[in-house]
């Protein structure tokens, strides 16, 4: 009998270390059309650091696609459908966790809430065990609102999101609130997501000159940040505010809770290696 239990136990380990070993993470960037996202949205910093919780660090992929497009879009929904099942065969995943940041939660919401829309999503709802969503404009924005009326706020953010795209248009307070009610799962009296959706929430912003936390991921982007966090709640990161980012699923942290020294995540800095985030990550996955 104890060589029997013996012998269910080391297959039951066996099992789970290959399980475990083919655990894979792609990182899912916000608002924009990407080529380079490695780079140009996450940095290597912040890429390379965050995969080490890995098994296999090598089992982990960076999208590129265009989310200046409304999220179901082919260009948006349908690439990221393919980069993720391009890399699922690849490596052989059969446990996924998705990292997102912004608008890229809306996208991937999208996928998971309507697997019927398209014959790429089931493989990948059915991998999918977590996502782990950076500051998710799940709720919308205010000042996508703003920028689509061609108010003032073109200039503050056209370095984020662009003047006048698709996936701008969609993060409008009253367009998302009617996609979440009839499309999107997640959110407040709908059906919950098929895979854990937990969310990290960026509380403030700050950039005084003389702060050197005010410099990490780039003091300009701090300063745009809290010029356009005059026009949101108290909580918010200079572009969402607390209530959208925790709209969907359950929150994980708001950032202080967690992060070095309590600093708060600014929009800009909750896609990089700041405050510890990075580290929190790697250590969660």
């Amino acid at each position: 009998m104890k060589k029997i239990m013996t012998a269910i136990v080391l297959n039951y380990l066996a099992i789970t270390g290959i399980a475990s070993a083919n655990q894979g993470l792609a990182f899912i960037h916000g608002t924009g059309h990407q080529t380079d996202a490695y780079n140009d949205y996450w940095t290597g910093d912040f890429v390379n650091s965050v995969r080490q919780g890995l098994p296999d660090s090598s089992k982990y992929t960076v999208i590129n696609c265009d989310f200046d497009q409304y999220m179901w879009a082919e260009d948006a929904a349908g690439c990221l459908a393919n980069q993720l099942n391009s890399f699922i065969s690849a490596k052989s995943i059969t446990s996924l966790t998705l990292l997102t940041h912004s608008n890229g939660g809306n996208v991937v919401r999208w996928i998971l809430s309507n697997p019927t829309y398209d014959s790429r999503y089931p493989a990948i709802i059915s991998k999918t065990t977590e996502v782990i969503a950076l500051a998710p404009s799940s709720l919308g924005t205010p000042l996508a609102d703003a920028v689509t009326q061609g108010n003032v706020f073109e200039s503050s953010l056209g370095w984020l999101l662009g003047y006048d795209s698709d996936a701008v248009k969609q993060q409008q307070v009253s367009w998302m609130a009617y996609y979440n009610d009839n499309w999107l799962l997640g959110t407040n009296g709908r059906p919950g997501l098929p895979s854990t959706f937990k969310t990290v929430i960026g509380s403030d912003v700050e950039s005084a000159i003389w702060d050197g936390d005010s410099y990490c991921a780039g003091y300009q982007y701090q300063v745009a940040l809290e010029t356009t966090q005059n026009w949101l709640d108290s909580c918010s990161d200079g572009f969402l505010e607390c209530s959208s980012q925790a709209g969907a699923g359950s929150v994980w942290f708001t950032d202080k809770q967690r992060t070095s020294d309590s600093e708060p995540l600014s929009h800009q800095q909750s896609r990089r290696d700041c405050f510890n985030l990075d580290v929190i990550i790697r250590n969660d996955i």
